[in-house]
């Protein structure tokens, strides 16, 4: 099962980056957990500034954009 955490404080972008990585993880046919981090100090603990950010199984992969399904599904294959 993969973990999916999209780092920010529930922006408009970070919601669609949300959206973005469920249709992506389902399209693969993957299990998975998809966790919405949006307290500050939590986001700051992995080592980002800017949101919204994407983490897959701990690792960020993404800062600052808001990435589509197609891209999201890079990370998860």
């Amino acid at each position: 099962m993969r973990k999916i955490q999209i780092l920010g404080t529930g922006c408009a972008k970070c919601q669609k980056l949300t959206e973005n990585a469920k249709a992506a993880a389902e399209s693969l046919g993957i299990d998975y957990e998809l966790e919405k981090v949006t307290n500050l100090n939590d986001i700051m603990a992995f080592g980002i500034m800017t949101t919204p950010g994407l983490a897959v199984d701990g690792k960020v992969v993404s800062v600052g954009k808001l990435l589509a399904p197609d891209e999201i599904c890079k990370f998860l294959g």
